[in-house]
């Protein structure tokens, strides 16, 4: 696995999850864009390159690995942030209060969650 990766990609969710707060206190929903929220939405396309990258290589390093884990952990730790931050900016997207940027924070903050997880699970750690 790339060691610097996991680092960036929870850099950028923390990040994230700030704007996703900074737009909620200043009463802001996530549409109709504006400069505040096309920032935020381009830099969470930017996070789910990413995550996506890190499936990939977290994918070819599993077949690739001899030692003992638990494999479908692993798998479901790499998808789960892939699958949870299209389908948080779709809600977010739906939602038309201010609250639509908070399904973002919960989403950008479960992702760092699950990346130090999925670092736990591939270290052998259960």
């Amino acid at each position: 696995m790339i060691d610097v990766l996991p680092t960036v990609l929870t850099v950028l969710a923390l990040a994230g999850a700030a704007w996703s707060l900074l737009l909620i206190a200043l009463n802001k929903p996530l549409l109709p864009l504006t400069k505040l929220s096309w920032t935020l939405v381009a830099g969470l396309a930017v996070l789910e390159v990413g995550l996506l990258v890190q499936a990939v290589i977290g994918v070819v390093a599993l077949l690739g690995a001899d030692r003992d884990i638990e494999r479908w952990s692993f798998v479901g730790y790499l998808l789960g942030p892939v699958v949870i931050l299209p389908v948080a900016v779709v809600w977010s997207a739906a939602e038309r209060t201010r609250w639509s940027a908070g399904v973002l924070v919960v989403a950008c903050l479960s992702v760092p969650v699950m990346i130090v997880r999925l670092g736990q699970i591939w270290a052998g750690h259960a």
